[in-house]
């Protein structure tokens, strides 16, 4: 049984993945993090993770990126591996995990549905043949209209494993209003859409002579992000210390 510490856990995903929990038989919420607590969760619930004394296996974190200084330096004193879910990160945020994950087991993602990181994958092999012969690539991703930031993370993580697959001899262009001339061969178009209430789908288009290939991934609710949370979460408890990935989760 993973016993889990849920940051954000009054949240909309903390209380997704509350209840997605309450039917998995191999894990359990053992205290959340939030400071809001007008809930009823079934467990303690603490305003700081500082003040938690509850035993657990791992941390899930659907916070907030303010809260990570501490997060992090509680899960290095208490030796409890992180699963760090929140977007919007900082090269400095980035530092402090990196840091983290020499004294103890992180995995962080920009997406952590099981669907998506399969298909970073899988675009590797095709990006390996169609690149190759030729083809543009391009991802475009839709989200929400109360999204803030484009493009997304995750379509951030679908154009670097692009890029990956090519030896990195790829550039990202944004916006092509401000210029007038053909791309090039060497660019990963990223196009983001914003509206409605869409929850999140993205395309990455392999555009070649007279054929396109489109691979796509739509989430329809935020029940797949918290799926794939869970498994990591499960996945992580006792590993060692290091920075693990979904990867590692989908190929274990």
């Amino acid at each position: 049984m993973t016993k889990i510490i849920m940051c954000g856990c009054n949240g909309h995903m903390g209380q997704v993945i509350t209840n997605l929990v309450k039917d998995d038989p191999e894990a359990v919420i053992a205290a959340g993090i939030d400071i809001i607590d007008d809930r009823n969760n079934g467990y303690p619930v603490f305003p700081d993770i500082s003040r938690c004394e509850v035993p657990a296996d791992v941390v899930i974190d659907f916070s907030s990126p303010l809260a990570l200084p501490g997060l992090l330096d509680y899960c290095v004193k208490q030796k409890i591996p992180a699963v760090l879910c929140s977007t919007g990160l900082s090269e400095e945020d980035l530092a402090q995990i990196e840091k983290a994950s020499k004294q103890v087991a992180v995995l962080k993602s920009a997406n952590m549905s099981l669907g998506i990181n399969t298909l970073l994958r899988l675009i590797q092999d095709a990006a390996k043949v169609l690149a190759t012969a030729g083809f543009d690539m391009e991802v475009v991703e839709k989200h929400h209209r109360l999204k803030k930031d484009a493009p997304s993370g995750t379509a951030l993580a679908l154009a670097d494993s692009l890029n990956d697959a090519m030896d990195g001899a790829y550039h990202y262009v944004y916006d092509r209003s401000q210029k007038m001339e053909a791309r090039d061969d060497r660019e990963i178009g990223l196009s983001a859409v914003r509206g409605g209430t869409i929850v999140g789908e993205h395309d990455v288009i392999f555009a070649g002579p007279d054929e396109v290939v489109t691979f796509s991934h739509t989430a329809y609710s935020k029940a797949v992000f918290g799926k794939g949370a869970i498994e990591a979460a499960k996945f992580l408890a006792g590993k060692p210390a290091g920075y693990y990935h979904m990867s590692d989760v989908i190929s274990k």
